[in-house]
């Protein structure tokens, strides 16, 4: 696909229209191509935070945890705290009712610090480390998700009461996504396989561990995967292994977390995840399955994260250099440091000038970013002939895995976090300083 392929509007002038479904429900481009997000004009938020700055529509993040909670009201959803994690999203999540995954003591600090309830959350991850598992331990985590046989031994040894856990499963189960963000296949560093048997015996062993209780199996096939089908083909093995369990074992596991991974678009033209039809075909599987094996219908848990604040976010950035030539180069203040995924995954983006009108042609350029790797690219996207240094740039649908990837890379402090709501910003995570950066540097 080239450039021209997928910015339909590249021989005109500027697009009058937000591109559908890739911006914030409470995102309204005026006709003086100002953009408001959550009633907030982007240039007095550039005004007052300055740029880089990464912006949530708090109430698109809300309507999207009523979505999963309507659409699977019987589920438990639990939000993949990775994808975004603060005390302001997370109290968001807190009030609208969901559960929250966590992957280290320091996430569980940050829930800690808002008194998350500890009976909404689990612990996952392919390594726990010893302060990991006693942090979750000391908070009471309702389950912890166990990945490695290491694992079923120190955290046996850790406990003396009967700790409930679930068994990740690779189920061998490819969501066609990019190779650094498939987890369901054999071959990498999550999970038990479920080919070779590995799963099976980490359940004999957890049986036999007298300070762990098993109860229910876990499995995550990856991240931004659209096919709603793979997800049904995952959930049919899962609950053939909960059958064999009960033959082999004498044991009938009640729970059953079918992980998160729920794509979102980012380009004009890609696919909003079914959750709709997500809903209605993944309970078809795992009741059909269930009925089809004489076990009891478990009770399901997912883990969206992406899908909840992704598209809530929007990342503002200041044109600092132009440099016309074979290719145009529209240099940004940020980059790799707050948005390392187009270096990690070859992630493309939807980038727009606002804060001005323009009646200039729409030219090809790549937007790149302020740091020393010839790989700190964040778009090729068409923006107007007469971009210029000082104009402003939005990002669409960077909600997800920026804050949580950000880096000080060259020494440059991370963006801060604002969120948006009836016309009021409020600042979540403050701008990182150069006395921050110094503050841990003992020399």
């Amino acid at each position: 696909m080239t450039l021209v392929d997928h910015i339909p509007t590249l021989r005109g002038s500027l697009n009058r229209r937000l591109e559908p479904g890739l911006w914030p429900r409470g995102a309204h481009l005026r006709t003086d191509n100002e953009l408001e997000i959550g009633g907030v004009e982007t240039t007095q938020l550039a005004a007052r935070f300055a740029t880089p700055a990464y912006v949530l529509d708090e109430d698109d993040i809300r309507a999207r945890c009523r979505a999963y909670r309507a659409a699977l009201p019987d589920v438990e959803i639990a939000y993949a705290g990775k994808s975004l994690l603060c005390r302001g999203v997370l109290r968001i999540i807190a009030e609208e009712g969901l559960s929250l995954d966590v992957c280290s003591a320091g996430e569980l600090a940050v829930a800690r610090s808002i008194a998350f309830p500890a009976e909404r959350i689990l612990l996952h991850g392919n390594v726990k480390t010893a302060e990991d598992l006693k942090a979750a331990l000391g908070y009471g985590v309702d389950r912890v998700v166990i990945d490695s046989l290491d694992e079923i031994h120190q955290l046996g040894a850790l406990t003396t009461a009967a700790q409930p856990v679930l068994i990740r499963v690779t189920p061998g189960v490819d969501g066609s996504t990019h190779h650094a963000i498939t987890t369901g296949v054999d071959g990498q560093k999550f999970g038990f396989s479920l080919a070779d048997g590995a799963a099976e015996r980490a359940v004999a062993r957890v049986l036999t561990e007298p300070g762990l209780r098993i109860v229910g199996l876990h499995c995550h096939i990856g991240s931004q995967i659209t096919r709603v089908a793979a997800f049904e083909e995952a959930a049919r093995r899962m609950v053939g292994l909960l059958a064999r369990i009960r033959d082999r074992h004498g044991v009938v596991l009640r729970q059953l977390d079918l992980g998160g991974g729920h794509g979102i678009p980012y380009l004009p033209g890609e696919a909003e995840f079914d959750l709709t039809g997500f809903a209605t075909r993944l309970r078809c599987a795992v009741n059909y399955e269930c009925g089809r094996q004489r076990i009891p219908v478990p009770a399901l848990t997912i883990e969206p994260g992406r899908s909840i604040v992704g598209p809530a976010g929007v990342t503002l950035y200041r044109v600092a250099v132009v440099k016309r030539g074979a290719t145009t180069f529209v240099a940004v203040d940020g980059g790799m440091s707050d948005n390392p995924r187009p270096a990690l995954y070859g992630a493309r983006y939807t980038v727009r000038m606002v804060g001005r009108p323009s009646s200039a042609p729409l030219v090809p350029v790549t937007v790149v970013g302020r740091h020393c790797e010839a790989g700190d690219v964040l778009a090729d996207v068409a923006l107007p002939a007469d971009i210029a240094a000082g104009d402003l740039l939005a990002v669409a649908a960077t909600g997800a895995y920026h804050h949580s990837l950000s880096s000080n890379y060259n020494a440059v402090g991370r963006p801060p976090l604002v969120a948006v709501r009836d016309g009021v910003a409020r600042l979540l995570v403050r701008r990182e300083t150069e006395d921050d950066l110094l503050a841990r540097d003992q020399g």
